[in-house]
């Protein structure tokens, strides 16, 4: 598999690519990352994903923000160097080098892959995926929490065990109980007809999907509602899915031994899976902005 990397602003095969050992995204985790479907070449909703990644690094306080034209252009570089019609993106920016000098502030460091993409099996979206809860729990506590950071340990903790257990996802919730999002994806209940969902001052990730879907469902008059949501909410649920821009919407069937629903993908969560389709169908196919 063909792997392309834009490394402030030079395009290498990634075995040629390298940052500096001094990077704070190696030595301390300050990186923060955005993961982007191209179809047809073109990332869905890249601004959102671009003025998202500004906007946690002005929340957590860096002293320089990322350019959203630099990313905007690592971004196009690579695609452009990967080829394929469908590619899995990632930007990922850190506060640079720590070693500088004097006054100089360090520079950051953008970082843009690309590779063809390897969709989910198509089981998985006809048939359902099985999730667990996590052990952990997320806090509004944390300054991380709500933004894509590199330091993704806990994430990646939570999915392996997951995976021991047979499961797709693992679910996560506050330390109050509250349902907040899954490892890796934003978390979708359906209820009676209407879609039910965490707010994003519970507080969880502001995902680029989860948002498609809120405009879609107000476009084609779904009833939705941002609300707490607890462990039984999501047991009593009619339908549970997981979004996120590589997934797109993916159905829940199963909390562990749970059935939710009648364990398949339930007829809200097609509906909107169709829509979203169609709507990245209509942007790949649309001229370059």
């Amino acid at each position: 598999m063909n792997e392309w990397v834009c490394l402030n602003g030079e395009v290498l095969p990634a075995s040629e690519a390298s940052v500096s050992v001094f990077d704070s995204g190696f030595t301390q985790g300050v990186g923060l990352f955005e993961t982007m479907r191209a179809r047809g070449r073109r990332v869905f909703r890249l601004g959102a994903h671009l003025d998202r990644l500004a906007r946690s690094a002005r929340t957590l306080g860096w002293t320089t923000i990322p350019d959203v034209d630099e990313m905007r252009s690592s971004v196009g570089r690579v695609i452009a160097a990967g080829g394929a019609a469908d590619q899995r993106v990632r930007l990922t920016v850190t506060t640079g080098t720590l070693r500088a000098t004097g006054d100089e502030q360090p520079r950051l460091t953008y970082v843009a892959t690309s590779a063809a993409n390897m969709p989910y099996p198509a089981e998985y979206f006809q048939r359902g995926v099985t999730v667990t809860i996590s052990r952990y729990r997320q806090s509004a506590f944390d300054p991380t929490t709500g933004h894509k950071t590199t330091s993704y340990i806990a994430r990646l903790a939570s999915l392996r065990e997951a995976y021991e257990r047979q499961c797709f996802e693992a679910l996560w919730f506050t330390i109050d109980n509250t349902l907040a999002e899954g490892a890796i994806s934003s978390v979708f209940l359906v209820r009676d007809e209407a879609l039910l969902t965490p707010p994003v001052t519970t507080p969880v990730l502001p995902g680029i999907t989860r948002g498609v879907l809120l405009e879609l469902a107000v476009e084609h008059r779904i009833a939705f509602r941002e609300q707490s949501l607890t462990i039984d909410d999501l047991l009593g649920a009619d339908e549970i899915f997981l979004t996120n821009s590589m997934m797109g919407l993916m159905p829940v069937v199963r909390i562990e031994r749970a059935v939710i629903g009648d364990e398949k993908p339930g007829p809200l969560t097609r509906r909107l899976a169709g829509l979203y389709d169609a709507l990245i169908d209509a942007d790949a196919e649309a001229d370059d902005e």
